[in-house]
């Protein structure tokens, strides 16, 4: 054995991390997975893109029966109220579940050199993103039929977007870095996300909850969801203030905000540590 032999040491080198290979490819790469995942998901199919409009208006037509006839809730276009938010926390749910397994499901793509694996999920955010936007153009036609008069707030619709998604994209980015070491995330984001469709104000409004128990609904404030939907609803819909700080609601918008500043930053450091990883658990 050589000097040189002898004086080689082995070194780990780590795999891509969340943006090997820089922003500009990133960002070429969720484009053409966003689109390449759309298609395929309707391929071969009869009725295409309405079947992600057939599954909220399913559950819809469900809780619109039920409240609507056993338990009566008397709040101002019930309907159209009741269809805006199962449109928006679907996307919230459907972007959630279907990033646990996203990497899992790039195995192919993710084992080649400087892959950035923050794609992945990014892509199917951004696919759920498009199919949410078609779905309000439903919404809409539907608050319209329903006699739902438009309003200059209507312009503020937006800002309850953009809270969505900065509630949304570390959401992902947790569970899809964590699934393909810890498995049992699948199951438990599951109960996790059903959870918080009961939890959050999707077909009743905070109001109600705190006319019977104001600490419970003090609780449910901190849930991020909660003023997405609430400020849909008083800007959407009406029955509130333009603003949420007019009716003494601004402890419900801060704490909800730290919630999400929480999990950004969870989400950057653990999607950081896992990314160089995920090959290997693969």
């Amino acid at each position: 054995m050589t000097t040189e032999t002898a004086d080689l040491q082995l070194v780990d080198v780590p795999g891509p991390g969340a943006l090997g290979g820089g922003w500009r490819r990133a960002l070429e790469l969720l484009q053409i997975i966003a689109i390449h995942d759309f298609k395929r998901t309707y391929h071969g199919t009869v009725l295409g893109y309405l079947w992600s409009l057939a599954r909220p208006l399913l559950l819809f037509a469900v809780m619109l029966t039920v409240f609507t006839t056993i338990v009566r809730f008397s709040i101002p276009h019930y309907a159209v109220l009741l269809l805006m938010n199962i449109v928006l926390f679907g996307f919230f749910q459907e972007s959630t579940l279907m990033a646990v397994g996203s990497v899992v499901g790039q195995e192919a793509v993710v084992r080649k050199t400087q892959f950035p694996r923050l794609v992945i999920p990014l892509a199917v955010v951004a696919t759920c993103l498009f199919n949410l936007l078609l779905n309000l153009i439903v919404v809409v036609v539907f608050m319209l039929a329903m006699g739902v008069t438009p309003t200059w707030t209507w312009l503020l619709f937006p800002v309850v977007l953009a809270f969505l998604l900065l509630l949304t994209v570390p959401v992902c980015m947790i569970v899809s870095s964590l699934y393909p070491r810890f498995r049992d995330v699948a199951i438990i984001w599951t109960v996790v996300s059903t959870a918080l469709f009961y939890g959050s104000p999707v077909f009743y409004t905070l109001s109600i909850v705190a006319t019977h128990h104001r600490t419970v609904s003090r609780i449910m404030e901190i849930n991020p969801l909660a003023p997405i939907l609430e400020l849909a609803r008083k800007w959407v819909v009406g029955g509130g203030a333009p603003y949420p700080w007019a009716d003494g609601a601004l402890l419900g918008i801060v704490a909800p905000l730290a919630v999400v500043g929480v999990l950004w930053v969870l989400a950057v450091w653990i999607f950081s540590r896992e990314a160089p990883r995920i090959a290997e658990q693969l």
